[in-house]
């Protein structure tokens, strides 16, 4: 066998290997991001409402902590307390020292672009947006929905019966997205 044709062999072999790890790689996100889904429905289906203060009422990174439901996007996620990878790959991530859902404030909700937040880039302006979670049910309603740089952090700034839901963008991109798709909705009932 010739030199050349051994080279060849050889990237069919690496180039099939590569191919094989991103699809197991494309895979594993997929399957962990359903099975995280439904742990965390597990967790809610069992939790009880928190009180406002105390502490009991202090929740920890990976705990479920709402139901988010977009009625026209036929979509119900489940929010999981944090932002770290392992909490983003359960689900989409309340950000820690945001308000609750329904609390007066600004809450603040991140997920990936390519598993549980890919439905945002049909949101438009109108649709309801509701979290439940063990004390009550919130309807918030979309004001508007916006690309920005990672650098603008308007969308964490205090304001008062707000919820952003944040994502990379665009959408179908490969690699580390250079911007920010961010859902402004407000507090209604």
């Amino acid at each position: 066998m010739r030199t050349q044709d051994r080279a060849r062999n050889w990237l069919s072999y690496l180039l099939l290997g590569g191919g094989a790890l991103l699809l197991f790689h494309g895979a594993r996100d997929v399957i962990e991001s359903r099975w995280g889904q439904h742990e965390a429905a597990r967790a809610f289906a069992k939790a009880l409402p928190r009180p406002a203060d105390g502490p009991e009422s202090r929740v920890q990174p990976g705990d479920t902590v709402a139901k988010l439901i977009i009625p026209r996007l036929h979509v119900e996620l489940y929010v999981v307390e944090g932002t770290d990878p392992a909490d983003l790959r359960i689900g989409p991530g309340h950000l820690t020292g945001t308000a609750m859902p329904g609390e007066e404030g600004n809450c603040v909700i991140a997920g990936h672009r390519d598993t549980h937040f890919r439905i945002l880039e049909q949101i438009r302006r109108g649709d309801p947006v509701i979290l439940e979670t063990g004390n009550g049910r919130f309807v918030y309603r979309v004001k508007q929905a916006a690309v920005v740089s990672p650098t603008n952090t308007a969308s964490l700034a205090p304001a008062p019966g707000v919820l952003h839901l944040i994502t990379c963008y665009p959408f179908f991109y490969v690699g580390s997205a250079p911007k920010r798709f961010v859902v402004e909705a407000q507090l209604t009932s």
